[in-house]
């Protein structure tokens, strides 16, 4: 017994017409029906694989409340029984306690916490966790005024923080351990990738950049099958055998891009035939490098518009963001005095020479600015520069070299944990960098901008920035182009708070991220 789908073809691309589609090309699928119940999985949110992993999210979020809510009554009341009065009457706070940790699990549940497409990369996951828990509260705050419930301050007060800040530690936690998996191959979706040659091989790059999203590419299927390959990944066939090469295949997603030839009713029937399979149908759109807050869905007549905002470069957030930066860089002056202190002694002790290094960098509209560094090199290091250009291992104009006899052994220390770095405080204070911004350029490189790489000086540069957290001196010229590009269009506060976590973590392991 087959069961078969007719999916219409056309060089037009997904946004054919398709009125006129079939009578130019169509093909007929035929597939083994006893391949698609082989495939069929009952818990498409829950993949196969990760049914382990949630299962054990469920177990760590209830521990968690427990452990949160029981410590917020004990700190209350100790142990001695208290109850809770109302217009409905009096109810043990051991019941009560109860009652919010079911519901806190019921609201997690509720918010799709444990969907298994949204685990292990981007901020949605601690966004619903965070969310769940405040519509918790909401809903205990409106039922106590309701009822005139007179709850505890103390309880409330100390539950709540206290339980949403445990999950999205133990979500963190989890997260650790589900990114190592995912980074050597496992736990991860297999995807099949449609469309042409150009648009698959952008979409193999985009998602081998995000291992942590758990994207593992089994395969292509492309119409232009000259060669058997495209960006290393194998062309299983053309865009017609899409439905029988990703049930071969076991693929969990296909995602097609924007120059698929299947048109309007074949992605819509491809979909249709892949509701029996469970694997899920992604399209993914010809724009790239466009973060999702500036993304808005909006469906008019069945058609999904996708709205891009224009990136902004002003406003009350960047004022924030201004005010927010020089306080901290004036606290963390205060706190890494001791830590600085002890670089210029050492820097001092180990050779002559000025402790700071001064260097002119192009900051936020072209300005030039004295970027502060610890000496981490011999007092005439740029004089030395010419003759090393030989063996210049860096990045298109970056000046790279993993064993520069320019540095000094303290100075390889310090460069080693970005403890060079930590005098651009001064700058931040000073308002002529950002704790968080792209790299800050020389002079001579910004020479050689061409007009979209100018957009980097749109904004202040930055202490840290994602060229810190994604490879350093191990990122070639067009990628650390790419990341500044991103950040300046797509700034967001939790995307900074976001990069100074991960900071952190590369000045603590720097073998990881390319120091040197």
């Amino acid at each position: 017994m087959t069961s078969s789908v007719e999916i219409p073809r056309e060089p037009q691309g997904v946004h054919g017409d398709p009125d006129d589609a079939a009578p130019r090309a169509a093909s007929l699928f035929v597939v083994p029906e006893g391949l698609v119940r082989e495939q069929a999985r009952p818990h498409p949110q829950a993949r196969r694989y990760l049914r382990g992993y949630l299962r054990a999210l469920r177990l760590l979020d209830l521990g968690t409340v427990t452990v949160a809510v029981v410590l917020a009554q004990l700190f209350r009341f100790g142990t001695g029984p208290r109850d809770l009065y109302s217009a409905l009457g009096a109810v043990s706070y051991t019941t009560v306690s109860v009652a919010l940790i079911l519901g806190w699990m019921t609201a997690l549940h509720l918010q799709n916490v444990y969907d298994g497409r949204l685990v292990g990369h981007g901020v949605q996951e601690y966004r619903q966790v965070f969310q769940a828990s405040s519509w918790l509260f909401a809903i205990v705050a409106i039922t106590a005024f309701a009822f005139k419930m007179d709850f505890a301050r103390g309880y409330v007060i100390l539950a709540f923080p206290l339980g949403t800040f445990l999950l999205l530690l133990g979500r963190w936690q989890a997260r650790r351990w589900l990114v190592r998996q995912r980074r050597q191959g496992a736990l991860s979706d297999r995807v099949l990738l449609v469309g042409n040659r150009d648009h698959v091989a952008s979409l193999v790059v985009a998602l081998g950049r995000a291992p942590d999203a758990g994207y593992q590419v089994v395969g292509a299927c492309v119409d232009d099958a000259r060669e058997g390959r495209v960006a290393g990944v194998s062309i299983l066939g053309p865009e017609s055998d899409v439905l029988v090469k990703a049930l071969e295949h076991r693929a969990d997603v296909v995602a097609v891009s924007s120059s698929a030839g299947l048109g309007q009713a074949g992605l819509r029937r491809l979909g249709w035939a892949l509701e029996s399979t469970d694997i899920d149908l992604v399209v993914a759109p010809g724009i790239m490098d466009v973060a999702g807050p500036r993304v808005l869905t909006r469906p008019v007549q069945g058609l999904p518009l996708l709205h891009v905002e224009a990136p902004r470069f002003g406003g009350p957030q960047l004022v924030l963001k201004n005010v927010a930066d020089r306080i901290a860089a004036v606290l963390a002056l205060v706190l890494l005095s001791p830590v600085m202190l002890g670089v210029a002694l050492a820097i001092r002790r180990e050779s002559d020479g000025p402790v700071l290094f001064r260097q002119e960098r192009v900051g936020r509209g072209g300005r030039s600015f004295a970027m502060l560094k610890f000496r981490s090199m011999v007092a005439d290091a740029e004089t030395m520069l010419p003759a090393l250009r030989v063996v210049d291992e860096g990045a298109g104009p970056l000046f790279k070299m993993r064993n520069d006899p320019r540095v000094t052994r303290v100075g390889a220390f310090i460069r080693r944990y970005s403890l060079d770095e930590l005098p651009q405080l001064v700058n931040v204070v000073r308002g002529e960098m950002s704790l968080v911004g792209p790299r800050p350029p020389l002079p001579r490189e910004v020479a050689t901008y061409e007009a979209d790489v100018r957009r980097r000086l749109l904004v202040k540069p930055g202490l840290t920035g994602l060229w810190q957290i994604s490879g350093r001196s191990n990122l070639s010229w067009d990628e650390s182009v790419r990341l500044d590009l991103y950040y300046v269009e797509n700034w967001t506060p939790v995307l900074d708070l976001m990069i100074l976590w991960r900071t952190v973590q590369v000045v603590l392991r720097p073998e990881e991220y390319g120091a040197y």
